[in-house]
């Protein structure tokens, strides 16, 4: 894993999950696909390899940060965002959450955004869904 290119990994990475691996939750009148942090995690060691990313945790203004960062040719990228607890899961979701936030900023799941809102696990526009 340690030879591939940043290219190549910004591809890998922001490549579409299978419509399998995706759960739905409602919102408002349509259904939102999301991806859960094990997701990521799979992603980031099948691209990079399991030691060539990191993640770290702080507490900002009742939020948590994730700095997430990632070893590709060398060079260390550490990208950050944040999120609050869940109603769900608290802490817990709210860890989840920033690591998945810090993910997107890699380009993991960023497609999920763009989903139009007649898309479901039935129906998704073919540039959603792998070529593989």
């Amino acid at each position: 894993m340690s030879d591939i290119t940043w290219d190549l990994a910004g591809a890998k990475l922001k490549a579409p999950f299978k419509v399998s691996v995706l759960s739905w939750r409602p919102q408002g009148q349509v259904q939102l696909a999301y991806i859960d942090a094990r997701d990521v995690m799979k992603r980031l060691d099948d691209v990079v390899g399991v030691g060539n990313w990191q993640d770290r945790y702080e507490e900002c203004g009742g939020r948590i940060m994730c700095y997430l960062s990632v070893r590709v040719e060398g060079e260390w990228v550490t990208k950050c965002d944040g999120s609050g607890d869940t109603k769900i899961e608290g802490d817990k979701g709210g860890i989840s959450g920033a690591f998945k936030r810090a993910a997107v900023r890699f380009g993991i799941g960023r497609y999920l955004y763009y989903l139009p809102a007649t898309a479901s696990k039935n129906a998704m526009p073919a540039w959603a869904v792998p070529s593989e």
